[in-house]
């Protein structure tokens, strides 16, 4: 039998889930520009397969280790990268407090990423979770650590915007 959470608890869950939210309204309006102010300077952003991570292996589809590797990954996309014009869309469910520390708190959620590209019917592009640890600065909670763990057996086309 489980307690009911705390007041603290319900809080936070409630903060984290309008985190969650707004990252993926930055994201889906593409307002890249935005979307390294969710990490720490030295924040660390990965994409990695379900299969990876249950092995521990240390390859990732994508990572970025801090605030200017983010940045790189931004200008990339608009500024040099050639792929398909499509839309994105995230949703995000699920959200759970796994631990909290004095400095850092570690939580979850699902996620779906739907695509639409102009020659198609929008279909799932993918689907997995996030395993974030998060600090707060200024008042404000920022990713320390965005692990994106993708239960697809492949990326169906190209994996271009921030998940």
């Amino acid at each position: 039998m489980s307690t009911p959470p705390s007041s603290t608890d319900t809080a936070l869950r409630a903060e984290l889930r309008d985190f969650y939210d707004d990252y993926a309204t930055v994201l889906d309006e593409l307002d890249l520009a935005r979307w390294p102010d969710f990490f720490t300077a030295d924040g660390i952003y990965k994409v990695v397969s379900l299969e990876n991570f249950k092995e521990k292996l240390p390859l990732s589809t994508i990572a970025c280790h801090g605030a200017g590797a983010l940045r790189d990954r931004v200008a990339a996309i608009r500024e040099t990268a050639v792929f398909e014009p499509r839309t994105l869309r995230r949703m995000v469910s699920g959200v759970r407090v796994n631990a909290v520390a004095q400095d850092e708190i570690r939580a979850q959620a699902n996620f779906a990423v739907f695509e639409c590209l102009s020659d198609r019917e929008p279909h799932l592009f993918m689907v997995g979770r996030y395993l974030d640890r998060l600090v707060r600065q200024d008042g404000l909670l920022r990713l320390r650590e965005r692990l994106c763990v993708f239960d697809n057996y492949r990326v169906r086309t190209s994996l271009v915007y921030p998940i």
